[in-house]
């Protein structure tokens, strides 16, 4: 399949699930009081599908996997903040796996990514 525009990126697709998700979460009356939490996971999981997006329109393939690894790190932000929320009693236990487990697969799909291109890079260099 050939990608057009960000929307078309699996990675970017999770993403936008991740943060959906994240900002669910974030209404429930406990979490929705803890300004600082509620607007640093929703700003790490936002992070996450703005990056890919950002990195869309790089100029160069280095510069998207740059952006790309933003992203993936912006999940792995969402997943330690989760324990938080956890340690907290904000959310409950199915929440925060299902939550954590959806932000890993999104990071391993923008790990894919990030192989492919580089992947790509090499056999470009090599032609």
């Amino acid at each position: 399949m050939k990608i057009e525009r960000f929307e078309d990126i699996e990675a970017w697709q999770l993403a936008r699930e991740l943060t959906r998700k994240v900002y669910t979460l974030t209404k429930k009356p406990k979490f929705a009081q803890d300004f600082g939490l509620k607007r640093q996971i929703q700003e790490a999981a936002g992070s996450s599908m703005h990056n890919i997006a950002e990195g869309f329109d790089s100029e160069t393939n280095p510069e998207f996997i740059r952006f790309l690894r933003y992203a993936r790190r912006s999940c792995t932000e969402v997943q330690s903040e989760l324990y938080v929320a956890s340690d907290q009693q904000y959310i409950t236990d199915a929440k925060f796996q299902d939550v954590y487990d959806h932000a890993g697969r999104t990071r391993a799909a923008i790990r894919g990514f990030i192989n492919y291109l580089i992947s790509y890079e090499r056999d470009q260099r090599k032609n």
